[in-house]
């Protein structure tokens, strides 16, 4: 019945609404991340790659919220660096920040310097090994996404069904945006910036150097907004030098 106490209390309801809202929106750049994945997969096992890369991910952020009690208790010191007192949690976030700046760089290096035919070679991995590595940065998005949980709702049940409505939303968009992103170049490469920022910042808050979400998602906001400018420009040009060529014949 403790589970079902949250039932008559209002404020529990509009803690559900809200954080579900944000459950999706910092999971978009776990979609994001997972669409660049399983692009390295066979054509056949990309969604199959989506729908058990974000099953994973509600897992983790369950298990993590079930394991609250151990959580909350990693801000205790566990030793220093340069007079800068390290704990659990800020272990896990400097791990991985580094994690994810490494994983991205690699990736930005790979679409820049691998010529056309390995490039093709490299995006058919192994189905288990790119399971693992979203496994891996599952954990790393799901704490940002369970202290934000932990913030906003006084009821694990409602931090559980938040999270699930939310990764059944991503699991309807994954692929839209997965195809949306293979087909965009220009997009991944964005993408993959992105997480090179959220990177960084976890680095910050792993040595106690806050930077502010709002700052970081203004930035991301604004790039996406001018790449979707320069896609509508590239669309209209090719629009242009068709209609060109077709007078020319």
């Amino acid at each position: 019945m403790e589970w079902l106490s949250w039932v008559n209390d209002p404020q529990a309801w509009i803690a559900l609404a809200t954080l579900t809202l944000l459950e999706i929106v910092l999971g978009i750049d776990n979609i994001i991340f997972i669409s660049i994945l399983v692009g390295r997969l066979p054509e056949h096992q990309r969604n199959k790659g989506r729908v058990i890369g974000l099953g994973l991910a509600m897992i983790t952020r369950i298990l993590l919220l079930l394991s609250l009690a151990w959580v909350m208790t990693l801000t205790a010191p566990l030793f220093v660096v340069l007079e800068q007192e390290i704990s659990g949690r800020d272990l896990i976030l400097i791990l991985g920040g580094l994690f994810l700046l490494g994983k991205s760089v690699h990736e930005i290096h790979n679409s820049l310097e691998t010529e056309e035919g390995s490039a093709k070679v490299a995006a058919v991995a192994s189905f288990g090994a790119i399971l693992a590595q979203i496994a891996v940065i599952d954990i790393v998005f799901s704490l940002d996404s369970v202290i934000t949980a932990v913030g906003m709702a006084d009821h694990v049940a409602v931090m559980i069904i938040a999270v699930m409505i939310a990764v059944g939303v991503m699991m309807l968009a994954a692929k839209p945006i997965g195809d949306f992103v293979d087909s965009h170049p220009t997009i991944k490469m964005l993408a993959l910036s992105f997480l090179i920022l959220v990177g960084v910042a976890l680095l910050g808050e792993g040595f106690d150097m806050h930077i502010p979400k709002g700052y970081i998602y203004f930035a991301m906001a604004f790039s996406f907004g001018v790449e979707i400018l320069n896609l509508r420009v590239r669309k209209k040009n090719r629009e242009k030098a068709e209609l060109e060529k077709q007078a020319e014949g």
